[in-house]
């Protein structure tokens, strides 16, 4: 639980402090939903199972939920060159993906593999090769949509 303090003290500053405050929510909102989905389908096919399944047993867990919610926030910022970039884009969420899972199973024992580590990094390098670049683009189209809405209300103010 104290992790969920930790991310709505993030995102409070995060949200406040961004230009993009309109897309980092969509964002936040979406990657979370997409989270809770990708992990809970995991756990459904028995790829994963999670140690602390709160409050969800059969579910992707809260925790892990918060830190898609945390994820979805470094998109049009610290991970912003990503945009546009869709090949390095599948790379990094390739590799990157799988070794975050991996070190979560390994080093804190935060979930399990019941199929083995094989099928859980296979998924995950797949999944992942194929959502990073769609959360890029995503990331940018809101980016840019929230600028324009930005330019909109500047005109339109007399």
């Amino acid at each position: 639980w104290p992790g969920l303090v930790v991310l709505a003290v993030f995102a409070i500053v995060q949200l406040s402090l961004s230009q993009w405050r309109r897309a980092d929510t969509c964002l936040f909102v979406g990657v979370s939903l997409v989270g809770f989905v990708l992990d809970s389908t995991y756990v459904q096919l028995g790829l994963m199972q999670f140690q602390a399944a709160v409050p969800w047993p059969g579910l992707s867990p809260v925790w892990m939920v918060a830190l898609w919610a945390s994820f979805a926030l470094t998109l049009n910022h610290s991970l912003a060159f990503l945009q546009g970039r869709p090949v390095l884009a599948a790379v990094l969420g390739a590799i990157g993906a799988p070794a975050a899972y991996w070190a979560a199973a390994s080093g804190w024992h935060a979930l399990a593999f019941p199929l083995g580590l094989a099928p859980m990094l296979g998924a995950t390098a797949t999944a992942w090769a194929l959502l990073m670049p769609l959360l890029s683009h995503a990331s940018l189209r809101l980016r840019s949509l929230d600028a324009t809405a930005k330019y909109s209300l500047l005109q339109a103010k007399p």
